[in-house]
């Protein structure tokens, strides 16, 4: 009996034994399985970087920033004119002594920086940069009520100044038979072009009357200009035109030259003048 129960005891815990060994096994399987597919999905992307090229010394890259325009933040800021645009400068003074001048245009000498922005806050002025070539570079104070003064004047200045490019022509024609009233309302037209910097060509058609004189057409042209002394004259001549059928012409304005030349001659004209009624009458008065 005891021989038997040695020998269940013996197959019991050998059953036991292979059963406890074939469960770690299955599970180790599990377990290696689960292990290698873990392992191969850490290791791609190290095995994928030993194909990398290997690492350089780093390069630095100058981009632009992208835009539609095709200009930079820089290149949109207005470029200002130094002592042309009228800016305040505020407490930005680069060089350390300048020469300054009062709201009044006194002329206070060269000074520091520093006694400059004190007077300025002192006495609530602006510093407006004069000329810039200068040594030291030239300044002025001045309110903001004369600074904008200033900016309104150089803007009237700026739309008067003539435009670049060929001179706008103006065309006028009548007939020699004109009445005298209407010429001389043609004749204010003509001037009031003039003067507006145009060029005006006449073209003065010949009358069917067989008894008009020749010259005529010329006198016209001449007595138009003679009413005009020191602001036109003739770009063009008169010269026949639609086939000798009129005579056309082209009035311009003086240029600053010509008007400078006249001035002058029409003071010596009139110089001359005084002087010999200044001689005459001292011619008389020893007469006398």
């Amino acid at each position: 009996m005891k021989q038997r129960k040695y020998s269940t005891e013996r197959m019991a815990a050998l059953f036991l034994k292979r059963l406890t060994l074939q469960t770690l096994k299955t599970s180790n399987g599990c377990i290696r399985s689960w292990l290698g597919k873990y392992m191969v999905q850490k290791r791609t992307p190290a095995q994928l970087r030993l194909f990398a090229p290997a690492p350089g010394p780093p390069h630095l890259t100058h981009t632009h920033a992208f835009s539609t325009d095709g200009d930079t933040q820089d290149e949109k800021m207005p470029k200002r004119m130094n002592g042309t645009d009228l800016s305040n400068i505020g407490r930005k003074i680069h060089d350390r002594i300048i020469h300054v001048l009062d709201e009044k245009g006194n002329d206070l000498g060269n000074m520091h920086r520093a006694a400059v922005i004190r007077l300025m806050d002192e006495r609530d002025l602006r510093l407006v940069k004069r000329c810039s070539d200068a040594q030291p570079p030239e300044y002025q104070l001045l309110t903001g009520a004369q600074i904008h003064a200033e900016r309104l004047q150089l803007r009237s200045e700026a739309r008067a100044a003539p435009q670049p490019g060929p001179t706008p022509t103006k065309e006028l024609t009548f007939s020699s038979s004109i009445a005298q009233h209407d010429l001389d309302t043609k004749r204010k037209q003509i001037q009031q072009w003039i003067e507006k910097k145009y060029k005006v060509q006449i073209t003065i058609k010949k009358s069917k009357n067989d008894q008009e004189p020749e010259n005529k057409i010329e006198g016209i042209f001449n007595h138009i200009l003679q009413t005009m002394p020191g602001i036109a004259t003739f770009s063009s001549k008169p010269q026949p035109a639609k086939g000798g059928k009129a005579v056309m012409c082209i009035l311009r304005p003086l240029s600053k030259k010509e008007e400078n030349a006249y001035r002058e001659t029409e003071g010596t004209q009139k110089g001359d003048t005084l002087n010999k009624e200044n001689g005459n009458d001292r011619g008389s008065d020893v007469l006398h």
